[in-house]
């Protein structure tokens, strides 16, 4: 089984594989490409993100620079997904975004990690462990998603959060390690900031 056939199968593999990083070095021309757009050329954005993704919905948007290991070619994102700068994605594994999703700047996702056993590290051992990200959910500024991870629908996590276990949905979570600190209620459908009200109509 070559190293890749192992990374592939969510085995241990060495990451510094040279077959491994020839083809990861061609996905990282083109996440170079991308990251040096003008603001003025969404297109030209649009269509390099659609050949750098695994998959990627419509009205998608992320505000350069970008940073991903694979270029995103492990990455599944669904409709309206917003990521404001810095966005790093470390895409070893596949990473699973649904609709509506909102990224704060400089959110990591990782998928990537390394055994605790020292000799198997030294040896440049890896493995990954895919994420998911439902639907309708907003990650704050500055946190970090480990490997393996589940959030759910709705979902909000705090800015500063780093997401070591799954998180259900329609909650606010947030710390280190992020915990659940509370459903989301009747008093989100009216206030939207401290006290501040929400004075337009919302559609359950």
């Amino acid at each position: 089984m070559t190293e890749k056939e192992r990374m592939d199968a969510g085995r241990l593999y060495i990451c510094e594989d040279d077959n491994i990083m020839k083809v990861q070095l061609k996905h990282l021309e083109k996440l170079y490409d991308f990251n040096e757009t003008r603001p003025s050329q969404l297109q030209l954005r649009d269509a390099l993100l659609r050949e750098m993704f695994a998959e990627i919905g419509e009205d998608c948007y992320i505000e350069p620079p970008l940073r991903a290991n694979w270029g995103g070619v492990h990455v599944h994102f669904g409709n309206h997904v917003y990521a404001n700068f810095n966005l790093t994605l470390v895409d070893d594994g596949n990473i699973y975004v649904g609709n509506d999703v909102m990224f704060a700047p400089n959110v990591v996702v990782a998928t990537a990690g390394h055994p605790l056993c020292p000799e198997l590290r030294e040896k440049g051992y890896q493995y990954n462990a895919d994420v998911h990200i439902g639907n309708n959910v907003w990650i704050g500024t500055g946190s970090l998603i480990m490997p393996g991870v589940t959030i759910g629908d709705n979902t909000v996590i705090g800015a500063g959060s780093v997401v070591t276990k799954d998180i259900p949905s329609d909650v606010v979570a947030v710390g280190n390690p992020c915990k659940v600190m509370r459903k989301i209620c009747e008093k989100d459908y009216a206030y939207y900031f401290k006290d501040r009200e929400i004075d337009i109509k919302i559609d359950k």
